[in-house]
């Protein structure tokens, strides 16, 4: 019985640093439009439209991903990112640099990972889970981040947040500057946030709505680098 118990622990632990490392695969330089990820309440002290409750819907149940096909060179142009970006658009050929510095890129396969990478951060930033959010950003993005945990903590505050679904991850961007390739993806996801004072008395959002939010986060990877890893590098709201 103990030796059952020791082997199952071991694969769980490898089974966890398996999909940890493959997290940190799909995801620098400062952009200047770093902020946190969805803070409820930072967004109690922003201008909202006055038809806010529009957003809040009954909680639906989670969509399923949708599965990546591997693209090449090889592709006519026109159905090379077909799903992914319009031929000839700006992405496109931002898409285009990118797969012919790095052969092995798949854009696809980055939506999928980028979406499984931005509900671990926002989880993270409500979690306060400074570890993880240390080896998905960049340097400067991860100061911003932990600036605003340790702002919330002094406060007193708590953060929930949890994830419905991610409804959409569209690119919307893709360039190589230099040696850094930069991909930008919108994310529009339902999720319910919640923020309570030290009492536990809820001071923003609601435990049992559904909230409409809008990203759009930036990664980039050094394509003279051995290593594979994208980093988060600047975040905005997204409309």
């Amino acid at each position: 019985m103990r030796d059952l118990f020791d082997l199952t622990t071991i694969i769980f632990l490898a089974l966890a640093v398996f999909i940890f490392l493959r997290l940190r695969s799909v995801l620098g330089q400062r952009t200047g439009r770093e902020r946190p990820p969805y803070d409820p309440y930072s967004a109690r002290e922003a201008a909202r439209p006055s038809s806010s409750n529009d957003n809040v819907v009954t909680i639906p149940p989670r969509g399923a991903d949708v599965p990546s096909k591997p693209v090449s060179e090889a592709e006519p142009p026109a159905e090379r990112w077909k799903g992914v970006a319009e031929a000839g658009s700006a992405t496109a050929v931002g898409l285009d640099a990118v797969l012919a510095r790095d052969p092995s890129f798949d854009a696809r396969s980055f939506l999928g990972g980028g979406r499984a990478a931005y509900e671990m951060i926002v989880t993270a930033y409500a979690q306060g889970d400074r570890r993880t959010l240390k080896n998905l950003l960049s340097r400067e993005v991860y100061d911003g981040f932990e600036h605003a945990i340790k702002e919330r903590e002094t406060r007193g505050e708590k953060a929930e947040t949890r994830f419905v679904s991610i409804d959409k991850s569209d690119l919307t961007g893709a360039e190589v500057k230099g040696e850094m390739a930069h991909i930008t993806v919108r994310f529009v996801s339902q999720l319910v946030s919640v923020t309570r004072d030290r009492d536990g008395n809820v001071i923003d959002g609601n435990p049992d709505k559904v909230t409409d939010v809008t990203d759009v986060w930036t990664f980039a990877r050094d394509l003279t680098s051995r290593d594979p890893n994208w980093k988060l590098v600047a975040t905005e709201a997204g409309q």
